[in-house]
């Protein structure tokens, strides 16, 4: 863990005040010596059909996927998920729109700096973010020896998208994705030239490059292009389950080593093995991505709506019969030998963290694992907090 560092200016104050005035009864810390609740950030959910969810999950600000998703089956099978550029700039016009209509709970955030904007209104800013790169489907290609031109990405930034992820499972013309990664064939998919020039396009607009579904060596291939700090928004460590969706540490320490943040993610079959999911298994991914990354490194991500997974909400946390949803696209995968698919999965969720006031629960559990304040701050926001500033500006 790191060390305690002491604050001078909190020392002088206390300095100056002397011993005798902070041992008096009648002393008392002024107002403005308050420390303010620790701030929350979710690095992954969704702009909830309930209003009152925002309140309710405690957020100062959340990453929301506004994604609109065309199905696409594939010639083996199996599905994909395209967000087309027309279906993604309605969404996101849509969810403008939402949070445009509810000033009093939304703050729509652009800049890093809006986080401390809607905390001090007691609101929550909403960062858009999509995933998968399809949606500028008709950028970046060349006519007759010029520059590649942008305009849908360049729409989709001045609409408010401020998080690009760059593929969803399965790559595309700039990325590699984490389910190509073929057991049989061995394949890892690399950022392409096309994706080269989409990290220079992101970094220009200063964008944010989430490297979650990526295949590995896109990522780390993204890693050393990008001139800002990348996220790996929500994801988990291959460290507990050996599984293409899961990162290796190289992907762990890349993401840090910009400067960027790991965000573990509520989906429990992808943090660990175990037929029972615990509080604990939770804790062990933060503490690993810490060892790995550092401190600075790690961040809370929820990758579910704000309440949680639905059909196991429905169902009182019922991991035997809610993971039933998830079996045939599992087996699917099975057939096609992709790494850790052969593992049926046993859960979905934690039951204590499928639920609306997560994050409370989540630095509580910190709090008993006898993490330091100074962590739980870093993790519970001000890791999200830090990337955000440094690249929305």
């Amino acid at each position: 863990m790191t060390l305690k560092v002491c604050n001078p200016t909190r020392r002088h104050i206390i300095k100056g005040l002397g011993a005798a005035t902070l041992l008096s009864p009648l002393y008392s810390m002024p107002t403005w010596a308050a420390k303010p609740p620790r701030l929350y950030v979710d690095g992954l959910s969704f702009l909830p059909n309930d209003i009152n969810d925002v309140k309710a999950s405690k957020l100062d600000a959340f990453i929301a996927d506004i994604s609109a998703i065309e199905t696409i089956e594939q010639s083996d099978g199996t599905k994909n998920y395209k967000r087309t550029y027309q279906a993604c700039i309605n969404s996101i016009k849509q969810a403008a729109k939402t949070v445009n209509e509810n000033p009093e709970i939304y703050l729509q955030g652009l800049t890093g700096a809006d986080i401390d904007k809607a905390r001090a209104q007691q609101r929550t800013a909403v960062y858009f973010q999509i995933q998968g790169a399809d949606c500028v489907e008709a950028d970046g290609i060349s006519a007759n020896g010029n520059p590649p031109l942008w305009p849908q990405l360049e729409s989709l930034h001045q609409q408010g998208l401020r998080v690009l992820q760059l593929t969803h499972h399965y790559g595309n013309r700039f990325a590699g994705g984490a389910l190509d990664n073929n057991g049989k064939q061995g394949l890892n998919k690399p950022l392409t030239t096309a994706g080269h020039t989409l990290i220079t396009e992101l970094n220009k607009r200063n964008m944010l490059i989430d490297v979650s579904h990526s295949s590995e060596q896109t990522a780390l291939d993204t890693a050393k292009a990008s001139q800002l700090p990348i996220v790996l928004s929500h994801g988990a460590a291959k460290r507990f389950v050996n599984h293409a969706r899961c990162s290796s540490d190289k992907v762990i320490r890349a993401v840090a080593d910009t400067g960027g943040v790991f965000g573990v993610f509520m989906m429990s079959f992808w943090l660990t093995n175990n037929p029972t999911p615990t509080i604990e298994d939770y804790i062990d991914q933060l503490e690993y991505v810490a060892k790995i990354g550092g401190v600075d490194c790690v961040a809370i991500a929820n990758d579910f709506p704000l309440r949680g997974q639905e059909n196991l909400l429905a169902l009182n946390n019922n991991n035997s019969e809610g993971v039933k949803e998830y079996l045939d696209w599992w087996h699917s995968l099975q057939s096609r030998n992709v790494l850790g698919f052969d593992v049926e999965p046993k859960h979905v969720v934690i039951p204590e963290f499928n639920h609306i006031d997560r994050m409370s629960r989540i630095d509580d559990a910190l709090k008993k694992a006898r993490f330091k304040s100074s962590d739980r701050d870093r993790f519970m926001g001000g890791n999200w907090q830090r990337v955000l500033k440094k690249v929305l500006i």
